[in-house]
């Protein structure tokens, strides 16, 4: 009752034996009913438990914040890289509730790279990474096939099939982010393991991260590669 009571009122002073003598006079003194007093009690049970609640959703606040950062990074740099043609057409979004508050939390981390930027090509290649990691980060489905034109059946072969190995790269990277941030779904955990499909690396060695940011670095130095080859 002792440790409740300093949690609901740290600003307050009391000790253990002072609190029980207070609380017997209450008692003893019928202050408050038998139905007034069980009110009360669920009140800071309830109250208790909010703040409970609160300090263990903190962690995973911070973990959710840092893997849009990560997103939002890997967004940018990849639209810096990619051609303006090649750019996939993202869709329309939903204003929902969920997407209204991953928009609000997005937004401050722009502030770093607008302020950074130096002409209106770089600020709009920040502005659509930005709306290509909303997407990613909400789940919407991006056509990865780069806009439609009227001249898409001109396109060679080879050239779609490097097309196709880069944007199956930058899911693969999206991924490995994901789970280097903290995200352990199973389908991401499935994606990772196949990426190491092959190798002695195990998701639960102790070096784990520094092998997710050796395979990140090698799929961009492989996009980069590719990129090049369809310049």
């Amino acid at each position: 009752m002792h440790r409740l009571f300093a949690e609901l009122e740290p600003s307050l002073t009391v000790t253990e034996q002072n609190l029980a003598d207070r609380v017997r006079y209450i008692l003893r003194s019928n202050i408050f009913d038998v139905a007034e007093l069980e009110r009360l009690r669920r009140e800071a049970v309830l109250s208790s438990d909010e703040n409970a609640t609160a300090e263990d959703a903190a962690p995973q606040m911070e973990l959710e914040l840092e893997h849009m950062r990560s997103t939002l990074e890997e967004a940018i740099i990849e639209t810096r890289s990619t051609p303006l043609e090649n750019r996939p057409r993202l869709p329309r979004i939903a204003l929902s509730k969920r997407n209204r508050a991953g928009l609000r939390a997005l937004n401050p981390m722009l502030v770093t790279y607008l302020e950074a930027s130096r002409d209106l090509c770089e600020t709009d290649s920040i502005l659509f990474g930005a709306a290509l990691a909303v997407c990613r980060i909400i789940g919407a489905k991006v056509s990865t096939a780069g806009r439609a034109t009227g001249h898409s059946s001109a396109i060679p072969a080879w050239r779609r099939r490097i097309e196709e190995r880069i944007a199956k790269a930058r899911a693969l990277i999206g991924r490995l982010i994901c789970f280097r941030s903290g995200n352990n779904r199973p389908r991401i955990v499935r994606t990772v393991r196949m990426a190491f499909a092959g190798t002695n690396v195990s998701l639960s060695q102790p070096d784990i991260t520094q092998k997710l940011t050796e395979r990140i670095d090698d799929l961009k130095q492989r996009i980069d590669a590719s990129g090049k080859r369809i310049r």
